[in-house]
């Protein structure tokens, strides 16, 4: 998710576990072990695939994490005396605090490495956007009001509405998340795993789905105010047999890897471009790198390229027509 919700949200489960007098204390503590797990930015590996795809690895594992807020709140009890003072409540709002990052990032399209360092792929439940503000904003108000008005009767209540309102509107997406999958399973007739919904920017009501066929790919797009309305797929080339021809080379695996297999090739100016598409749109992908040069018949490895991204404003016109089309026909 985006740095402003990690900070809310790691500020918001850390003050309302302490007592009232540390909670500004907790929340500040809170924001910034929220932001922490996302430092691994800052960390080059050497090029872009490896970047993109070590990206929310280490440093989002519970592996890590866990040990991370035991050792810290054991360090803080011995130095810290609120944390003397209420030992187990300050343990839970350390504890959650990390947790919720990699758990939250978990539910986005980019996926979370949960569980490193084994070798499954990243975790991507999908069910909400990279930046939603109806997620955001309850963490944020009540953030604010412990931070300015800490000893306010009034405080700890809209602090603890706002950890419910965005855990219920977080449990919202999951159900969304399972209709739309539904009707997209009875509408394919797909197996499951060759599906990939998620919602579109900055909503949970009108949802992208990819479906993966052999040499092809559907595209199409659900929205939960118009669940009547079938939904209408676009079909565009995969290219496989030019991920079959690169499949040897460490870029394109890590790439298959990372995606779950949903991904296309292209040739542009000479140069394999693989595109990771359950990001973005099918004519505007947000992830999209140079992994290898076409020399007569065969690839040769490069260092990988990410493309520069073009945002379209056309995408966010498509959401909003899309969103608002049932109320103008009505």
């Amino acid at each position: 998710m985006d740095s402003l919700t990690q900070i809310v949200l790691g500020a918001s489960v850390a003050a309302v576990c302490v007592p009232q007098g540390a909670k500004r204390k907790a929340a500040i503590m809170g924001a910034a072990l929220g932001t922490l797990p996302d430092l691994d930015v800052f960390i080059d590996y050497g090029d872009a695939v490896t970047n993109f795809t070590y990206h929310r690895g280490f440093s989002h594992s519970l592996f890590v994490l866990i040990p991370v807020s035991l050792v810290l709140w054991t360090l803080l009890k011995r130095w810290y005396r609120p944390v003397q003072e209420a030992p187990y409540a300050w343990f839970a709002a350390i504890f959650l605090a990390l947790i919720t990052h990699p758990v939250l990032d978990a539910h986005t399209a980019y996926g979370t490495q949960l569980f490193w360092p084994l070798s499954s792929p990243p975790v991507s439940w999908s069910t909400i956007f990279i930046i939603d503000p109806l997620y955001t904003l309850p963490l944020l108000v009540g953030t604010l009001f412990i931070l300015i008005k800490p000893r306010a009767s009034i405080s700890p209540k809209v602090l603890a509405a706002g950890v419910a309102l965005s855990s219920v509107y977080l449990m919202w997406t999951w159900a969304a998340k399972f209709f739309v999958d539904q009707q997209v399973l009875v509408s394919t007739k797909q197996n499951q795993t060759q599906i990939f919904s998620t919602p579109t920017p900055f909503n949970s009501l009108l949802w992208r789905v990819v479906v993966l066929q052999d040499t092809h790919y559907l595209e199409g797009f659900y929205s939960l105010l118009e669940s009547d309305q079938a939904i209408e797929f676009n079909r565009f080339k995969l290219n496989n047999d030019l991920l079959n021809q690169a499949k040897d080379l460490n870029a394109v695996k890590r790439l298959a890897w990372f995606t779950h297999g949903f991904m296309q090739s292209e040739i542009i100016e000479g140069q394999l471009v693989v595109s990771d598409i359950r990001m973005g749109f099918s004519d505007n992908y947000v992830f999209n790198h140079a992994v290898a040069e076409l020399n007569v018949s065969q690839f040769s490895e490069i260092d990988s390229v990410l493309l520069p991204y073009q945002f379209k404003s056309q995408d966010l016109d498509f959401v909003w027509r899309t969103l608002t089309r049932k109320s103008k026909q009505n």
